[in-house]
């Protein structure tokens, strides 16, 4: 549903995106994420036809940005960083106005736009002015928006900002809901708990290149370090830190409990397990602990920014 080779957007000297290559299959959803400046709503852009590439290529719902724009336009809902919403309307007479851009009858469209309205908590609303709409509402609104057409792909730039928890998880949900239909999500944000929540990939760009690529397991085996377990026992350690010396790398520790690091846990655990039994140390619980994407993404950014430096201090 999303494909894109090599997309790259130079503006006159810069280069905003260079050599962008990803693919989003039906019912999945692409977390990119990146800091600001870093080519995400350059490359949206280009998606949806709005910017032309200097090179490369992309299709979208299966049609070409640049030879089939309209067609890219037909089945892509976007939401951009900045809404541009007209205020003077009320929200339904808005989304009207949008459903007849995209040549929905008016039956369906009114239907379509109380139906979003409502699931997103949104129906007392419907004929206030958008210029009454709080900040969070007008986010919803422009969400809405973006959904009235039935799109098969859904292009959000960061879609819960400045939304209120209970707001953030009614969005979150309509997305997990839409994917039961094969729709096909590209979401750029900065809440990496929500990326983790709702992500199948995730795309880390920097200075317009793609830094990482993969599902979280993926991305956490090739750049985070050996896993970390923790082993919490009930009473003292008896000398357990010293006696696992050679075993594994004890990193942490403290009166009832250790952490430490092994890149084969299926073979050193039961170890572990039989030297706290031949100390009469009594076990509690030995888990991993878990990777978070902000301890990956940390992770990614940081490597390329050394290989950057060295690069630099190389030429140089």
């Amino acid at each position: 549903m999303i494909e894109t080779e090599n997309l790259t957007k130079d503006f006159g000297q810069f280069r905003a995106v260079d050599n962008v290559t990803l693919k989003v299959e039906p019912g999945e959803v692409l977390a990119m994420l990146g800091p600001n400046g870093a080519g995400k709503t350059t490359t949206v852009r280009m998606m949806t036809s709005i910017l032309a590439p200097t090179s490369g290529h992309a299709r979208i719902a299966g049609y070409d940005i640049l030879t089939e724009p309209e067609y890219v336009r037909e089945h892509v809902g976007v939401l951009t960083e900045q809404h541009g919403l007209y205020e003077r309307m009320n929200g339904l007479d808005y989304l009207d106005f949008f459903g007849e851009i995209y040549h929905l009858p008016r039956q369906i469209r009114r239907e379509r736009a109380t139906k979003l309205m409502t699931q997103f908590g949104l129906e007392a609303a419907l004929k206030k002015r958008v210029g009454e709409y709080s900040k969070g509402m007008k986010q919803k609104l422009a969400l809405v928006r973006a959904m009235i057409h039935d799109p098969r792909v859904l292009l959000l730039d960061e879609p819960t900002s400045a939304m209120d928890p209970q707001s953030a998880k009614q969005v979150r949900d309509a997305i997990i809901d839409l994917r039961k239909s094969e729709r096909t999500f590209l979401i750029t944000t900065h809440n990496l708990t929500e990326a983790q929540l709702l992500a199948d990939r995730i795309a880390i760009i920097r200075h317009g290149r793609i830094i990482a690529n993969g599902t979280l397991d993926e991305l956490a085996q090739h750049f985070v370090e050996q896993p970390i377990m923790e082993l919490r026992v009930n009473g003292a350690l008896n000398g357990l830190v010293a006696d696992l010396d050679g075993l594994v790398t004890v990193t942490k520790h403290g009166p009832n409990w250790l952490q430490y690091q092994t890149c084969d846990p299926y073979t050193v655990n039961p170890q572990v397990l039989q030297r706290c039994t031949g100390l009469g140390v009594a076990v509690v619980t030995l888990s991993p602990i878990t990777r978070t994407l902000e301890d990956i993404y940390l992770q990614v950014v940081a490597e390329d920014e050394a290989i950057a430096q060295n690069t630099n201090g190389i030429a140089q």
